[in-house]
């Protein structure tokens, strides 16, 4: 809890969106990251490696959507690769922002910015060589349920969108979960994407995101992730 505290403080500090519940959402996250490491890295390893297998070799602009702890894609790659890596979130903890400092990435910009508004930033947009999506589309959906928007098309919105972009353009999401009991069987199932369909993908896989004890000891959550280039 001790660094919890330390991370929000210096993160409000830091943060051009000073605004405690999206500070105290992606500290919560973080907490679980650490905890969940070995659970993640499977899945992680694979969403860097769908960007590294996809991006161009030498580029101006790469942009990473919900960028978040910069767990998911390789930011080291990317900032050899490009001349800038414009990084978009609500909030980028003071940690991660230490992170990237401390092993001299100098070519990164944390940009703070509520993405389930659209994607007008990058519209004709010369320099951007690349755009990726990065485990954000199912997150913007949860937001737009909650504030009571048409999750279908907030979802659908933001394909398309990113479909327009300029450059290469790469989705990562997971589109759905499963509750699993201990003894193997599946209590809950759901679609994240809410109906509506995505292009094909060039590889899926599964995501444990809760193993067992994380959210209560009798079940773990798992979510199907898929990686597609538009």
């Amino acid at each position: 809890m001790i660094l919890e505290a330390l991370n929000f403080a210096a993160t409000w500090l830091v943060s051009g969106r000073r605004r405690a519940d999206e500070i105290n959402a992606s500290v919560r996250l973080w907490a679980r990251a650490r905890r969940c490491a070995r659970d993640w890295s499977a899945h992680e390893e694979n969403c860097k490696a769908f960007v590294r297998d996809n991006m161009p070799e030498r580029g101006r602009v790469a942009v990473v959507l919900g960028s978040g702890l910069l767990r998911d894609v390789s930011v080291e790659d990317l900032s050899r690769a490009f001349d800038e890596v414009w990084l978009y979130d609500l909030q980028h903890l003071a940690s991660v922002r230490l992170w990237a400092r401390a092993r001299g990435i100098g070519n990164l910009r944390f940009l703070q910015q509520d993405l389930s508004a659209g994607l007008d930033m990058l519209r004709d947009d010369a320099e951007v060589d690349l755009v990726v999506s990065a485990n954000l589309l199912s997150q913007l959906g949860v937001a737009a349920e909650r504030a009571g928007l048409d999750v279908e098309s907030v979802i659908a919105g933001h394909v398309a969108a990113l479909r327009a972009a300029p450059g290469r353009r790469l989705l990562l999401t997971d589109r759905a979960f499963a509750v699993i009991l201990k003894d193997g069987s599946t209590a809950e199932r759901h679609d994240l994407m809410h109906g509506v369909s995505l292009p094909q993908s060039e590889a899926e896989w599964f995501w444990t995101v809760a193993p067992y004890g994380e959210l209560d000891p009798g079940y773990k959550a798992v979510h199907r992730v898929v990686a597609i280039r538009l």
